[in-house]
């Protein structure tokens, strides 16, 4: 199984050829929507934090290519630690309850390439 990466794994994996994506970055929100009873990301604000993400990046210009993507996703099957996001390529997922949780992640990995360890969804925590 492989574990949520750390701040400094996080930096060597941006430091691969990898790295040299389309994008510098790329966050994918899931914003599934399940039927009936079952729990989702849709049901916990992932459109509203998907849009604020977004309106962040776009902001702060650093949309389009070389820069930052922001991209809904179906589901991510992570459910049980919903709503959340995964960031590439780092491969960095993400949990989040409130807009502030959000500004964190803009602010801290999407701009300034630090992981926030806080936020991490613990490994093997899925659906």
């Amino acid at each position: 199984m492989i574990e949520p990466k750390s701040e400094e794994q996080a930096r060597a994996a941006a430091e691969t050829p990898a790295a040299a994506s389309y994008y510098e970055r790329h966050i994918f929100f899931c914003l599934n929507e399940r039927k009936g009873d079952e729990d989702c990301c849709a049901r916990h604000g992932a459109q509203e934090a998907f849009d604020r993400c977004k309106l962040q990046i776009k902001a702060a210009g650093l949309s389009g290519p070389g820069k930052v993507r922001v991209n809904k996703a179906g589901c991510l099957d992570r459910c049980a630690a919903g709503p959340v996001a995964v960031v590439y390529p780092e491969a960095v997922w993400y949990s989040y309850v409130d807009n502030q949780d959000i500004d964190e992640i803009v602010a801290s990995h999407l701009i300034n390439g630090k992981v926030v360890e806080r936020l991490l969804v613990p490994a093997g925590q899925g659906r």
